[in-house]
């Protein structure tokens, strides 16, 4: 949560940024992209790490590096040091995910994985919510909240010291600092049907964060760092509630429902833009966050559920991967259609109607895939990578399915 929060702090800055340094919209989007671009950089190099040090090691590292991007972005006078304050708390955040997400999953597999679909939102829109009020209400707006955060880090540090290791070490720590972008074999199936839908969730999650601020201003007519955080906040904060809502239906039905509601808010969102209305901005941005919430926790529990202890760093880095591609790629291409494509309305529209296609794309293959499981005569593990679990006797090794196997 706490990385999360640090990495939306920025965002209600960034209109506060380009008064003072005199930039566009260009790079306000490039900042946003850097960090995710970061991000991936190190969930590609570090992502499996901890699987062979152990889960401390790496968090003492990533929580050494973000507090002294904070510092960085503290004492920042133009945009290159933003842009590098950006950069080291993508590399942090980035070491960290993997980490975090396996430890979660070290403690308790189910809990976990709700952890690791809620924790985010939480986060990311607690972040954006709390700058934005120290922004508008409190003294030193570019400095006080990365005060804050540093205390934050300051006192987690040492409960990470004192945390117990949930792995032992083992050998390949340096084979695994290789970047590698590959699944193990047992979760390939569930991860190539949960990242179509992971990848359009979070490009509406990086809706709201790049374009999102700016649209929010200029649709409601207001300066207030907090409406420009509000829209982050409500996808952020709805999502990690749904992700707990539904915990309990199929991952499957999870993501089916989150499409659903992607979708009705992407065209929510393109009416609210047309009509100029701040409310139906706002009202599909909270339409948007259940669907998040509801796709991203039934992406993620249809992989990690089936993933061993010495796999799970690898395999929530592979997700992240595909997350912040989806975050990160849109939201560049949507800065350069505020500057050369015809501002930022026609940009917004572009954006969503992009989103609404991949949320369509997302949901055919989903349908697609069960439909060809069930008509190919798959094997229960088959379906069981589609988001429903084998019942005991068809595991390996069991009577029934050596009996099955014979025959």
């Amino acid at each position: 949560m706490s990385f999360l929060a640090a990495s939306s702090a920025p965002t209600p800055l960034y209109a506060t940024y380009a008064t003072e340094w005199h930039f566009s919209s260009i790079t306000t989007t490039v900042v946003f992209g850097v960090y995710a671009i970061a991000v991936l950089a190190s969930l590609l190099v570090f992502g499996r790490i901890s699987d062979h040090i152990g889960r401390r090691p790496v968090l003492l590292a990533a929580l050494g590096l973000q507090t002294a991007a904070l510092v960085v972005l503290v004492t920042a006078g133009g945009v290159e040091a933003l842009l590098l304050g950006r950069i080291l708390q993508g590399l942090s955040t980035g070491g960290a995910l993997g980490a975090l997400g396996a430890a979660m999953l070290d403690i308790d597999r189910h809990r976990g994985a709700l952890a690791n679909s809620a924790a985010p939102g939480v986060g990311t829109g607690t972040g954006a919510l709390v700058s934005g009020l120290l922004v508008q209400y409190a003294p030193a707006p570019t400095h006080l909240v990365y005060v804050l955060l540093i205390g934050v880090f300051v006192i987690q540090g040492v409960a990470v010291i004192r945390m117990p290791e949930t792995v032992s070490r083992k050998p390949g720590a340096r084979a695994a600092l290789v970047p590698e972008l590959a699944a193990p074999p047992g979760v390939r199936g569930a991860v190539l049907v949960a990242a179509p839908m992971l990848f359009a969730t979070w490009a509406l999650a990086g809706f709201h964060g790049s374009l999102g601020p700016a649209l929010a201003r200029q649709l409601s007519g207001s300066d207030s760092t907090v409406t420009a955080g509000l829209g982050l906040f409500l996808v952020a904060a709805t999502g990690a509630l749904s992700a707990v809502a539904f915990g309990r239906i199929s991952p499957r039905a999870g993501m089916l429902l989150g499409g659903l509601l992607l979708a009705v808010a992407s065209l929510a969102t393109l009416a609210a833009i047309d009509e100029e209305s701040t409310l139906g901005f706002f009202g599909s941005t909270f339409i948007a966050g259940v669907g998040f919430g509801a796709g991203t926790q039934g992406a993620i529990r249809t992989v990690v559920t089936r993933a061993t202890p010495a796999e799970r760093a690898g395999v929530m880095s592979v997700l992240f991967v595909v997350c912040y591609l989806g975050m990160g790629v849109p939201s560049v291409v949507a800065g350069v259609l505020v500057v050369h494509g015809g501002g930022l309305l026609t940009a917004a529209r572009a954006y969503t109607v992009f989103v609404l296609v991949l949320v369509v794309a997302a949901m055919l293959g989903l349908l697609l895939t069960n439909r060809s499981a069930r008509s190919g005569g798959s094997s229960k593990a088959d379906h069981a990578t589609c988001g429903h679990p084998a019942p005991a006797s068809a595991a390996a090794g069991s009577p029934t399915a050596e009996a099955r196997r014979a025959n």
